[in-house]
């Protein structure tokens, strides 16, 4: 088991070009972390493989794996040409995080931002066969380089673990799984728990997150919430400080055997490298008390 943490963690950093990726390796390694995982938000990889050849040399001095690469996808499109065209575009990405050495990569199935009539059962069912046929065009593809691709309980509709392994179990492919976020089963508004003992045996990965949560009927005034399929109240929180039973999510990860990557995501208002820091010492400090 390795503890580490994804690029989005620090993506303020990126984005105010405070820190650029190169520095967040340093960082990782600075502070405990045994692996990074690429999202690439505040810098770009799949156009610059110049930047994606430093990546892999600063990660192999400094020790950090580079555990997986996770990217946006939308197979919900309006025309076949249309489709093809994002297949093809998953695909260079796919190539780069085989040329960064890379073995798991993430993509979604629909867009993050929908409508509330898209983010229903009726939508995913509709809708179905072109996650399917995406996900494995994307899936065989990566199969030459030895990559497991992965869908996550990601944005607002393929969220549930049903759907999720719905699609797992449709694309029927050995290396197609799942990177498993413990805490975005809240966005639908599913257990965490439940969510988690239902798709560990499924997973490539782990993300570890934490959320302070609040009904819909009790609003918690200005901070940087969001509200989840049926309106209740989410906001980022340090892993180990919000309202996610961590323990338990971590004991039931460890006693299934898993013994791969914890990828800690920070999303909380605090800053984020103190965020960062907390969460990766939480997770290898909760692990160890593990029995």
């Amino acid at each position: 088991m390795k503890v580490g943490l994804s690029t989005y963690s620090l993506v303020r950093e990126l984005r105010a070009e405070t820190m650029t990726v190169l520095d967040v390796i340093d960082w990782i390694a600075e502070n405990g972390g045994e692996h990074m995982e690429i999202v690439p938000y505040g810098f770009s990889v799949v156009d610059n493989v110049e930047l994606a050849d430093k990546i892999k040399e600063k990660a192999a001095s400094t020790g950090i794996d580079l555990s997986a690469y996770s990217m946006p996808a939308n197979f919900i499109q309006e025309t076949e040409e249309a489709f093809r065209e994002e297949v093809e575009r998953i695909k260079q990405h796919v190539d780069i995080a085989n040329r960064l050495g890379i073995k798991i990569l993430r993509h979604d199935v629909t867009a993050f931002t929908l409508q509330p009539e898209e983010m229903t059962i009726h939508f995913f069912e509709e809708h179905y066969s072109k996650m399917v046929q995406g996900s494995q065009l994307i899936a065989d593809y990566a199969a030459q380089y030895g990559m497991t691709t992965t869908i996550e309980n990601h944005g607002f509709n393929v969220q549930t673990s049903d759907r999720v392994q719905r699609v797992i179990h449709g694309v029927n492919r050995e290396n197609f799984k799942t990177t498993l976020d413990v805490g975005n089963f809240l966005c639908i508004d599913e257990d965490p728990l439940v969510g988690v003992k239902k798709n560990l045996k499924f997973a490539a990965t782990v993300h570890l997150k934490d959320f302070y949560v609040r009904p819909y009927y009790e609003n918690p005034g200005d901070g940087v919430w969001f509200r989840t399929v049926n309106e209740n109240y989410l906001r980022g929180a340090i892993v180990g400080h919000g309202d996610l039973n961590i323990r338990e999510i971590l004991r039931l990860v460890k006693h299934s055997g898993y013994d791969g990557y914890l990828t800690v995501e920070f999303e909380g208002m605090e800053d984020c490298k103190v965020g960062s820091k907390i969460g990766m010492d939480n997770v290898r400090r909760l692990w160890n008390e593990i029995q």
